[in-house]
């Protein structure tokens, strides 16, 4: 692993590992403290981030490490191409966390730096996001192969990184969107490609009444930094997705996923979201973990 760009790049034994590797960093803290020792991390951002910020920053630090906060947005397009931003950065720092609005500004950060390039978020893919879904997952309903997860709402960003970590590890995801809403059709294609090796199910829908029993509902924002959608006609479109106590109910589902931010009262209801079933804080809390993991991996044997 040099770079991580997208969780579709991850091979199904990377993703059990990093998984695995996150778990054993969780319950054993001080045994990883030296492990970045000397190491400087540039935490380059166009999008501004709570969880995704504050998590790298503490990570890099109980790792050993140290990372300078960029704001991308007064660096990086107009002032000068990303190209020269990553070739210089690589100069000074061991590694670049960069939250971007668009993908390709990612492969070219990364065909311009000689040092590891990890994707904290795009318009294509969260894969930080999704490992710690994975592990969050795995902590609390059980053996991923044997789970099925539901995701409600927009086909963005996080429902596609969600699609490849299903397709890697045997679990099964069953998607419902509204018809315009759907994720990438090629991105879909190559994660069932994938999970036919892995034996995951991975369905997509339009109707809530087309889904079948679930062990977890997923939910995201309807409105995600950078999309330029009519708001009246997004909450109409949405109006019928929202995730309440009558649908965990209906699907059967144990547990309530989001991402964060979200907004009561919009796709999910307060009742839930704060509720006993809610993993939300535990979601948020598994970043730190899945992301020291993955840094761990990128400069092992460094």
């Amino acid at each position: 692993m040099h770079d991580l760009l997208a969780m579709r790049d991850l091979s199904s034994a990377q993703v059990t590992h990093l998984l695995e590797l996150a778990q054993t960093i969780k319950q054993r803290p001080s045994a990883w403290q030296q492990t970045l020792q000397g190491k400087s991390i540039a935490l380059l951002f166009e999008k501004p981030s709570l969880r995704t910020r504050a998590s790298f920053a503490a990570g890099i630090h109980r790792l050993g490490g140290h990372s300078i906060y960029l704001d991308a947005a007064q660096l990086m397009g107009v002032r000068e191409p990303a190209s020269d931003v990553g070739a210089n950065l690589a100069l000074w720092h061991d590694a670049i966390v960069a939250r971007v609005y668009a993908q390709a500004t990612l492969v070219e950060l990364a065909a311009a730096s000689d040092k590891p390039i990890v994707n904290a978020l795009s318009d294509e893919c969260h894969p930080c996001q999704a490992l710690a879904d994975l592990l969050t997952l795995k902590e609390h309903a059980g053996e991923l192969a044997d789970l099925t997860l539901t995701y409600i709402g927009d086909g963005n960003n996080v429902c596609q990184a969600l699609m490849a970590g299903a397709a890697a590890t045997g679990m099964n995801l069953q998607i419902v969107t509204p018809a315009d809403y759907q994720p990438n059709p090629a991105l879909v294609a190559l994660a069932q490609q994938q999970a036919q090796t892995t034996g995951s199910q991975i369905s997509l829908h339009t109707q809530i009444t087309e889904l079948q029993q679930t062990d977890a509902i997923y939910t995201d924002t309807w409105f995600s930094m950078g999309q330029q959608r009519d708001s009246n006609e997004v909450m109409h479109d949405f109006a019928s997705y929202q995730v309440n106590s009558a649908l965990m109910k209906q699907l059967g589902a144990r547990f309530f996923m989001h991402c964060l931010p979200a907004y009561r009262g919009r796709e999910v209801t307060a009742e839930v979201i704060d509720g006993p079933q809610s993993l939300v804080l535990h979601q948020a809390e598994n970043r730190l973990f899945a992301q020291n993991a993955i840094l761990v991996e990128l400069f092992a044997g460094a």
